[in-house]
């Protein structure tokens, strides 16, 4: 059967809750988690980023605008408009936007997120800078 996704605008505020963003980051509920997946959008200022976290079900993530990337631990992944992450169930990681541009997502994940550590700004650099050394110029 259909399920005929309600308005939530005005029910939640545009601003992800402290604890789990370094940066400004603005988040939209699309739906909630319930019988089926969470479905938000996200925009992330240049260098804004989530903590280390896992999602009980995984997660996917749908590039819109800007550039990006997403880690874990055995590295990073440049996040583009038009490309998509899948982080399966309980793998801990993080993503956010590049240090010189936004980053705008889609994001779809099932199951409780729980969060952990902010990913250092040394830690960001360190990450961000050695991948692009690797493979090339930004997103």
């Amino acid at each position: 059967m259909l399920e005929v996704i309600p308005e939530l605008a005005g029910h939640y505020q545009s601003v992800a809750p402290a604890g789990t963003f370094t940066g400004e980051v603005w988040r939209d509920l699309v739906r909630e988690h319930g019988n089926g997946p969470a479905i938000g959008s996200l925009f992330f200022a240049p260098s804004a980023r989530t903590y280390w976290h896992v999602h009980e079900g995984g997660q996917l993530l749908i590039a819109m605008a800007g550039g990006g990337w997403v880690g874990d631990a055995d590295g990073v992944v440049r996040l583009a408009p038009g490309q998509m992450v899948w982080t399966p169930a309980n793998v801990s990681h993080w993503h956010g936007a590049s240090a010189d541009q936004y980053l705008v997502y889609t994001t779809i994940s099932w199951g409780k997120a729980i969060w952990a550590s902010s990913v250092s700004e040394e830690d960001y650099r360190l990450l961000t800078d050695a991948d692009s050394q690797r493979h090339g110029p930004r997103p």
